[in-house]
């Protein structure tokens, strides 16, 4: 009998490219049928065909509290009966404003847009447009988004300049962009030292979650800093996934690190499309109305979404809020590495606030190259086992995982569980 997930996806893939709207969706890198969803609530999902998962996903970050949060559909329901979109100011955006500076003081100006990539865009033109400079740094491995100047691929060797890694993306737009390696302390000394003075911006995940879970390296981050300071360069990190998932302040102040400009999304839209960027006032400064940098959106700052944002923001300001999802995940990690451990699998797992990550290898990675040489195959008959145990774990060896609030221990205990069965097929 064909389940309804076949079925949905079937017809999916005569009206959308590929059957999915998000191409990790597919399932391409791990192979089956991609798994459609009708229902969550907590830590669970239901599928199509009525199965339960515990979610490890959490629609890639967002839902830190879990799904359907009584107090953030409340919000939503509120907000959504006094209209879905005004295309004007509302009070709405001004206290989300407010309460981005100050659990994250860095940021002096915000503006709001409607997603990761539009932060990060707009990030980019603007340090741009500060600094009257054209070429920025982008790390390899780290995902920033689908603009054209960060679709870039990565070389080996120093000053990698840009050629684009997605078709319609001309190369003159990405000619611009230079890849260095994460965590490569050296090749960011030789690369200031030689156009340092030409350097718009650095942007980064300042905690890799785009190929995998990838902790930066204190040195690294400190280099970068003083580099920065030193040459005049706009340093944007990337918290569109670590922001209020790794910490309350985000990574920078996780790792005592303030950037000049901070992208975030997915926590502050509480599963509704928020992005924000913000930064020093003076870099703000140049954006329109007030200066010659243009930025616009219909729906920026939609009240519904912005009213989702808002309470998750609330509500992750609880007393011991992060110590227990750290210590949540903490134990998560520790579980499976010690049923790898007992079955005799190479397999390392680490994690880093609410995101954590899985590899396949003896030792946990530190940059894309080591993050390349884990064993993709032993992760696709892992997740599979996985997945008909109930454990929905992302579908690719190169993404990193989320805990929520909502997990219990006994979820956790589960996971591990049926992660011992994973193992032993291996």
């Amino acid at each position: 009998m064909t389940s309804r997930n076949q079925q949905l996806f079937e017809k999916s893939q005569q009206l959308i490219p590929g059957g999915v709207n998000s191409p990790v969706r597919a399932f391409r890198s791990v192979g089956g049928t991609p798994i459609f969803f009708k229902k969550g609530l907590g830590s669970r999902l239901w599928d199509a065909d009525g199965k339960e998962y515990i979610d490890y996903i959490n629609s890639w970050g967002p839902m830190i509290l879990g799904h359907a949060h009584p107090e953030v559909v409340a919000a939503v329901q509120q907000a959504a009966a006094n209209s879905l979109s005004f295309g004007a100011p509302t009070g709405l955006e001004l206290e989300m404003a407010e309460l981005i500076n100050r659990l994250v003081p860095s940021m002096e100006q915000v503006r709001l847009v409607s997603s990761g990539t539009e932060a990060t865009m707009s990030a980019i033109r603007v340090a741009r447009g500060f600094t009257k400079r054209n070429k920025i740094i982008k790390f390899e491995g780290c995902y920033h988004g689908h603009a054209d100047a960060l679709l870039v691929k990565a070389g080996s060797g120093l000053l990698t300049f840009g050629e684009p890694s997605s078709a319609g993306v001309p190369a003159e737009v990405a000619a611009h962009t230079l890849t260095l390696d994460y965590n490569n302390t050296q090749m960011l000394k030789d690369t200031f030292a030689s156009i340092g003075d030409e350097i718009a911006c650095v942007i980064l995940e300042p905690v890799v979650g785009n190929m995998n879970l990838i902790v930066p390296q204190q040195e690294f981050l400190q280099t970068l800093r003083a580099l920065c300071t030193q040459h005049g360069t706009v340093l944007i990190f990337d918290e569109v996934m670590t922001g209020f998932r790794v910490a309350l302040g985000g990574a920078q102040a996780l790792y005592g690190i303030t950037p000049d400009m901070t992208t975030l999304g997915k926590v502050i839209g509480g599963g509704l499309p928020v992005g924000a960027f913000g930064g020093r006032k003076e870099i703000m400064s140049v954006l329109a109305p007030l200066g010659p940098v243009y930025q616009a959106g219909t729906l920026s700052g939609n009240p519904v979404a912005v009213s989702a944002g808002l309470t998750t923001l609330k509500l992750v300001q609880a007393p011991g809020f992060y110590e227990s999802l750290t210590a949540k995940t903490t134990q998560l990690v520790d579980g499976l590495k010690a049923a790898a451990q007992k079955a005799g699998v190479p397999f390392s797992a680490q994690s880093v606030g609410g995101m954590f990550g899985l590899y396949f290898s003896a030792s946990t990675p530190t940059s894309y190259a080591e993050m390349m040489q884990a064993d993709k195959s032993a992760f696709n008959t892992f997740f599979h086992s996985m997945l008909d145990s109930g454990i929905y774990l992302g579908p690719s060896a190169f993404e990193a995982g989320f805990v929520s609030a909502a997990h219990s221990n006994a979820d956790i205990a589960q996971t591990v569980q049926a992660a011992e069965i994973a193992f032993a097929t291996l």
